[in-house]
């Protein structure tokens, strides 16, 4: 099999998607999200189904690799990928919904996407993502063990970046395009001195705290998510 990861025993591999192709499985996708500690933007999930001679030199969990890496190895994934899926949670769905409840809908977005049902995803992280068509696993550092879930990674951190430098247009003063939304002094600095946005967080506590009327935070449950939205998550206590 060729080798999706870096060179060398550290680096993701196949292990996770063999598993599943040796139980019948045939399309194996991985899903990431990029965003979830940014007061600003969205939340952007990646699903991608590879195929399993793809040889990917250099891939690795998009928060090891500069811009430039994740730049290559992103041109890389599109052009050989069998599919590739993007889906986003918006401020006012993170805002409604919480930060981790939001990133899960953009995951089956992400999957939804794909433009086929794949018979087993892979998702970074300890919770599986609710309301998707397939069966699935929650792999806890899949990013740095699994090459599907990494080429996710890689994608979704692309997309995200891209999408904060057009908001940096809309709105700008903020730094959106460098900093692309995270908590940095400089955009602490221009919230301070501007106000939040629209594109901002309001849940999130360093925007709350410049609000002069900031919304309530209900309980989860019902902080202005729609019934169809809340019933993916059961009993709420996500």
């Amino acid at each position: 099999m060729a080798g999706g990861g870096s060179a060398g025993a550290k680096g993701p591999g196949w292990a996770h998607e063999q598993r599943r192709w040796d139980e019948g499985c045939r399309q194996v996708a991985g899903c990431d999200e990029a965003g979830r500690g940014p007061l600003a933007g969205p939340v952007v999930a990646a699903a991608v189904i590879l195929p399993r001679d793809l040889a990917l030199p250099g891939l690795n969990d998009s928060k090891k690799l500069d811009a430039a890496a994740r730049e290559r190895l992103f041109g890389a994934v599109l052009a050989g990928a069998t599919a590739v899926g993007i889906g986003l949670a918006e401020p006012n769905e993170i805002d409604s919904l919480n930060i981790l409840r939001a990133s899960l809908v953009a995951m089956r977005r992400a999957v939804a996407a794909l433009g086929v049902t794949p018979d087993h995803v892979l998702i970074d992280g300890n919770r599986p993502a609710p309301g998707l068509p397939c069966a699935q696993t929650a792999v806890p550092g899949g990013d740095g063990l699994s090459v599907s879930i990494a080429a996710a990674s890689i994608v979704a951190k692309v997309t995200r970046d891209a999408v904060m430098v057009r908001l940096d247009a809309l709105f700008p003063g903020y730094g959106f395009a460098g900093h692309k939304g995270y908590p940095c002094p400089s955009h602490l600095a221009a919230l301070a001195a501007l106000g939040p946005c629209r594109v901002h967080r309001a849940s999130f506590a360093p925007v709350r705290a410049l609000l002069a009327d900031p919304p309530p935070l209900p309980p989860a449950r019902s902080r202005g998510a729609s019934p169809a939205q809340l019933s993916l998550f059961g009993d709420g206590s996500t």
